[in-house]
């Protein structure tokens, strides 16, 4: 896995003109099947790929935290979430709640996450390849190929299969 994720930047980076080009061609034109099948490549790459051998999107990538995400882990640690605000996270530039630092305030030295059942929806949804219309996303898609091994080959299958 190691070396997968050293070489992941580099990847990302080689495909990127392919990719935005594939993204602006699905954009206009998006399959009539493209959210069946993005369920079904999600699906089959997550059979194959174990996130606790990885958690590069933790130890790299903060989620946003929206104000449902701060009650429910506030509660979770029973604090207020002003104090759970000011103890783990900060306003970004785009006025998000994001955490502090990265790697991840709650990621284990196993990889493991200590707030995994309460974790914020950005965590939950990682990393969005499953999404309807998920088209819509193509920004966030070719941000997440640099980082998540199983997104850059679920993306690599579906150009591979949509530009036959």
């Amino acid at each position: 896995m190691e070396n997968i994720l050293k070489q992941l930047p580099q990847k990302a980076k080689e495909a990127e003109a392919e990719n935005k080009k594939f993204f602006a061609k699905l954009k206009k034109k998006p399959p009539k099947h493209l959210d069946n099948l993005m369920q079904e490549l999600h699906d089959e790459e997550f059979r194959k790929t174990d996130c606790l051998t990885c958690a590069n999107c933790c130890k790299t990538t903060g989620p946003l935290f929206t104000d449902k995400d701060i009650e429910r882990i506030s509660k979770h640690f029973r604090m207020k979430p002003q104090q759970f605000i000011e103890t783990y996270l900060r306003i970004d530039e785009d006025k998000d709640y994001v955490l502090q630092s990265v790697p991840c305030t709650f990621l284990g030295a196993d990889n493991y996450c200590s707030i995994y059942d309460v974790r914020p929806k950005a965590c939950r949804e990682f990393p969005h390849t499953d999404r309807k219309k998920f088209q819509q996303i193509s920004n966030l898609t070719m941000k997440n190929v640099a980082v998540c091994p199983a997104a850059y080959n679920i993306v690599e299958e579906m150009k591979r299969l949509l530009n036959k």
